[in-house]
């Protein structure tokens, strides 16, 4: 792979394009068109680089989505790659870091969580992952949501009985937990089940899981008949409360086709330059829930164009199923095959079906996608009229597209923190949230003027070296402040130490008698206002600060639980917490561990006499 070097050009426009047309060769590989000051403005792949941009530099054939992208380039770059495949994942990895005004680009790409059976007990667990899936244990998935994970692991408790404990709890229970009084787990800990019998349950659970229903629903009624005619009531009713659980989870999935065991249904709508896609994941002829997302669309990208990137953006960090079904046709559908086989490691089929149980799951997932759109369509007209609202009551020249909020969190200046949200015309915008912990050793505990001064300045510091020409959408163009004329002077004065003069703040006060509704708003040079009770823009800067204070609470409280839990283990290198578990089941407390001798240290599962003496030299030498 190499780069071109950059050919700048003193003009704009379609000239700009051709004039790199000479240096450029037959090379599959990844272009980018960049404005007057370098930001850029489209990433683009090639299976012929000269071919392509040679369609950039004609004068007319363009939509007027291009045509303004081609009228605002004043240079290019250029990636050559080995194939057009590399071309097309390097593309999607460009788009995801620069985020380019014209490309499509997904927004919200939060890994799924799994149900995961682990491998490495006698008894395993059931319980929720997300994150890296390690080879010793099975993972069933993807779910849409932890609370679809939640819902089924709450009935397969019913159904399977399988525990949900740690390991160390395991080993430590000398009587069974209230999991198993309330019949949601076997009591395998304290031998209330065979390994025999419990292996039953977890192949029963297994089978479940992959969509083997019919059998275990079988199995369960012939138990609840025989301990019926032998008069085990209770054991009986116990069957049927398990049958009856299996039932439910069954019916909550909605959705269980009985022709595709395995599948994405990805479905679109747009209307104009917003587009909604909806995303339903079928695992074990089972509906695993679904997910809307609301890509970026590229100011004005045609629909074939955007499912290729979001697919393509989509299964970056993902292993993609067997079968994707989708709602339309995809550019460049072969090359991104190609793609998804080589990140599954086998063949991966994409689908447009027009009949049968295929069609009836795509057209599902689209009437989803078509109505959360109007919804959010909807949600999104109500909130650019309070931006408006907004600016007309704070006498901004327009409405904020991105409004940050900041608010402190400390108690008697411990565990200080500091938290910013971000609203703007699609709602919260929570990826941008940002929490700052408090750590200028100038700054007085409780100090709230001088907690403020030091976020706003990390704040503004971190996005001056970001983005000094402020090019992206990370500027805000308007800050509310919790509190009154302190804060605000503390605001003012460390923007103007910054340079930073034109983004207006305000302080948001709860007024003389501290109650919702009484708020008073501060400016720089102006007399304190207020708003009517029942302004609707008074009621949005209150959910605002709301949950600026709420972000700020739970950062605090989550700060404070965490320093509650420290221990003197967590500053040893090479300490990890699988050795800090070992270290604290093998000496109870991590008290005992700092008075132990080498020799007990060695006796520890899991550590070598080198660490055992780097841990005992840790506590030793300390004082």
């Amino acid at each position: 792979m190499s780069e071109e070097i950059e050919n700048p050009v003193p003009t704009k426009g379609h000239l700009v394009v051709k004039s790199y047309l000479k240096t450029l060769d037959g090379s599959p590989g990844v272009y980018r068109m960049l404005d007057e000051q370098g930001a850029v403005l489209y990433v683009g792949k090639a299976r012929n680089l000269k071919r392509r941009v040679s369609n950039y530099a004609k004068l007319t054939g363009h939509s007027a989505r291009i045509g303004r992208m081609i009228t605002a380039t004043s240079s290019m770059m250029f990636l050559t790659t080995k194939t057009e495949t590399e071309a097309l994942l390097l593309e999607q990895n460009l788009i995801k870091q620069l985020k380019p005004r014209y490309n499509v680009l997904l927004r919200d790409d939060k890994s799924f969580p799994y149900i995961m059976l682990t491998g490495d007990h006698e008894f395993p667990m059931l319980t929720k992952h997300r994150g890296r899936r390690s080879k010793e244990h099975e993972f069933f998935g993807p779910f849409a949501s932890a609370g679809a994970v939640n819902r089924t692991l709450n009935q397969l408790q019913k159904i399977f009985l399988l525990r949900n404990c740690s390991d160390n709890m395991f080993a430590g229970r000398t009587r069974p937990c209230l999991q198993y009084q309330i019949a949601r787990c076997a009591g395998p800990c304290t031998g209330k089940i065979s390994a025999e019998d419990y292996d039953k349950l977890v192949s029963d659970a297994r089978d479940f899981l992959r969509g083997r229903n019919s059998d275990i629903q079988q199995s369960l009624a012939a138990e609840m008949s025989e301990a019926s005619q032998n008069m085990e009531y209770e054991r009986a009713a116990g069957l049927r409360d398990r049958i009856r659980a299996l039932t439910q989870v069954q019916s909550t999935q909605g959705i269980n086709p009985q022709t595709v065991p395995e599948a994405d249904v990805i479905a679109l709508h747009s209307e104009g330059d917003q587009a909604c896609i909806q995303v339903f994941f079928i695992r074990a002829n089972q509906n695993w829930g679904n997910r809307a997302y609301f890509p970026r669309s590229g100011v004005g990208a045609d629909d074939p164009e955007i499912l290729e990137n979001f697919i393509a953006q989509f299964y970056d960090n993902k292993t993609p199923p067997k079968l994707i079904l989708v709602s339309g046709d995809i550019s460049n559908e072969d090359l991104l095959l190609n793609a998804l086989g080589d990140k599954r490691g086998s063949k991966v089929e994409i689908a447009h079906p027009k009949r049968g149980e295929r069609a009836e799951l795509v057209e599902g997932a689209h009437r989803n996608a078509r109505e959360t759109l109007a919804r959010k369509l909807s949600e999104s007209a109500a909130q650019n009229k309070l931006l408006q609202g907004l600016a007309d009551a704070l006498d901004l020249e327009e409405a904020p597209r991105r409004v940050e909020v900041f608010d402190n969190s400390h108690i008697q200046g411990a565990h200080a923190v500091g938290a910013m949200i971000v609203s703007g015309p699609d709602g919260f915008m929570k990826s941008a949230y940002r929490k700052f912990n408090i750590k200028n050793p100038e700054t007085t505990p409780g100090d709230d003027f001088g907690m403020m001064k030091e976020v706003l300045e990390r704040r503004f510091k971190s996005l001056i070296k970001e983005d000094p020409d402020r090019q992206s959408e990370n500027w805000p163009d308007l800050l509310l402040i919790d509190g009154g004329q302190g804060q605000i002077s503390a605001v003012a004065e460390i923007l103007a130490e910054l340079g930073v003069t034109d983004v207006p703040f305000v302080g948001v006060a709860k007024g003389v008698d501290r109650n919702a509704g009484n708020e008073e708003f501060h400016r720089m040079g102006a007399r304190p206002f207020a708003l009517r009770r029942n302004d609707p823009v008074l009621y949005f800067i209150q959910r605002l600060r709301d949950e600026a204070h709420r972000f700020a609470i739970t950062t605090h409280r989550n700060k404070r639980a965490k320093a509650l839990t420290a221990s003197p283990l967590d500053e040893i290198p090479g300490v990890g917490a699988a050795r800090k578990r070992a270290i604290l089941a093998h000496f109870g407390s991590a008290k005992a561990a700092t008075r132990a001798s080498l020799r007990d240290l060695k006796a520890v599962d899991g550590l070598s006499d080198a660490l055992a003496r780097v841990i005992y030299d840790f506590f030793h030498d300390k004082g």
